[in-house]
């Protein structure tokens, strides 16, 4: 008889938990200048772009790093990868904040964090499927992607207040110093398995890492999954980077537009609670992550055309809740869809052709605002469209294999 039962151990949450901060502190800095643009730009003399240019060093360098990290991750475990991640983050977080009036210098240093990111955020199924039975990890990995909306909403939200009170100088030390913590809590706590395995021996195989790598790429669901991962993420990271901009024709301030963002990213932090356990609970994915597309669209048209501060609120509040839900409940499905091929490589692929789109998103945003107003809502509606087509792919899904196996027992 096949023996469905073993052992889970108390520590896994601990391991998320420290995890989680290096997550949140990472994608702190990566969104620290996006609420702040036009005040950055007055401060290092440069142009709005020159500003966003911070924030897409993360997704230019993504698109470098990601596969070597996604095979340090599979290949020398949590520890040793997001380990490496860490380090940098904290090096390069602390070192921004001491030539922090060098424009130079700061995108130097923010390219030394980008470096790091991959070998964090491509960990987060990993960690899930290291120390999670099949039945929590999409809780896992959705508080997993939590961190990095923790992160995100904070730097939207402080980074204005940290600005005004201390100047960009200061606010980039306060956050050099957070850095430095984050990553000591993540070496001195990490943990790279438990003593014994949280799942049936069977569940432990993986592929080889390029093997599986080419595995992933001949599975249809797979491909899909990352057509609408291209969509999803694009929109996300335009949105994000360009918020200030977003809201400014419509006679919004820079404290405004943090609140907005970052309340489409509170929104993300409830939504990624919700909906990945709810998708748990039921044994279903496909069906939570079309909802959840459904959702965000609507969300999406809020901010396209809401004028009044409170719609626009509510707006970002529910894009957020729908959109950034999505994140995590796609990263286990693309795990469970794309097995035996190891979580890192499936997370990297993902999260991969997200950074490819945040880059175009980014630009093709920049390129059709209008000339007289500044207004971005042309290319707003045109990201409406590209989430109606996710949304008709995302339909096109089948359910998890490894899931429905879990039912089945």
């Amino acid at each position: 008889m096949e023996q469905t039962s073993f052992k889970v151990y108390g520590y896994r949450w601990i391991m998320l938990l420290v995890f989680m901060s290096v997550v949140a502190v990472n994608q702190l800095l990566w969104i620290t200048f996006a609420p702040i643009t036009s005040s950055a730009a007055t401060y290092y003399g440069v142009s709005d772009l020159g500003i966003a240019l911070l924030s897409m060093s993360f997704m230019i360098v993504y698109i470098v790093i990601s596969i070597p990290a996604s095979w340090v991750i599979d290949t020398h475990g949590i520890r040793v990868a997001v380990g490496v991640g860490a380090v940098l983050t904290g090096i390069f977080g602390l070192l921004r904040g001491l030539v922090a009036p060098s424009y130079t210098l700061v995108l130097i240093s923010q390219i030394g964090i980008a470096i790091g990111q991959p070998f964090i955020l491509n960990a987060v199924t990993k960690v899930a499927a290291r120390w999670f039975p099949i039945q929590e990890r999409a809780t896992a990995s959705g508080l997993g992607t939590l961190a990095m909306y923790l992160g995100i909403i904070v730097g939207l939200i402080l980074t204005p207040y940290l600005a005004i009170r201390y100047g960009i100088d200061g606010m980039l030390a306060v956050y050099g110093i957070v850095s430095v913590i984050g990553s000591v809590v993540f070496l001195g706590f990490a943990k790279e398995r438990p003593p014994t395995p949280p799942c049936p021996a069977a569940q432990e195989e993986r592929s080889p890492v390029f093997d599986g790598l080419r595995q992933t790429l001949r599975k249809i669901d797979f491909v899909l999954l990352m057509l609408v991962f291209f969509v999803g993420l694009g929109v996300f990271n335009g949105v994000t980077t360009w918020i200030e901009d977003i809201v400014r024709p419509r006679g919004f301030s820079i404290t405004q537009a943090g609140i907005v963002g970052g309340l489409m990213v509170l929104g993300g932090i409830l939504g990624a609670l919700v909906i990945p356990s709810l998708s748990d609970h039921y044994r279903k994915r496909t069906p939570f992550m079309v909802l959840a597309l459904a959702g965000a669209i609507l969300g999406l048209v809020g901010i396209t055309y809401a004028t009044g501060y409170w719609l626009l609120l509510g707006a970002a509040f529910v894009l957020g809740f729908f959109l950034l839900s999505a994140g995590p409940l796609g990263f286990q499905y693309g795990a469970e869809v794309a097995y035996p091929t190891p979580e890192g490589t499936s997370t990297g692929l993902l999260l991969l052709v997200g950074q490819i789109s945040g880059i175009v998103f980014i630009f093709g945003m920049d390129s059709f605002r209008s000339a007289e107003t500044g207004s971005m809502t042309p290319s707003l509606i045109v990201l409406i469209g590209l989430m109606v087509l996710g949304l008709l792919i995302c339909t096109r899904l089948k359910e998890s294999p490894l899931m429905e196996e879990d039912v089945s027992r």
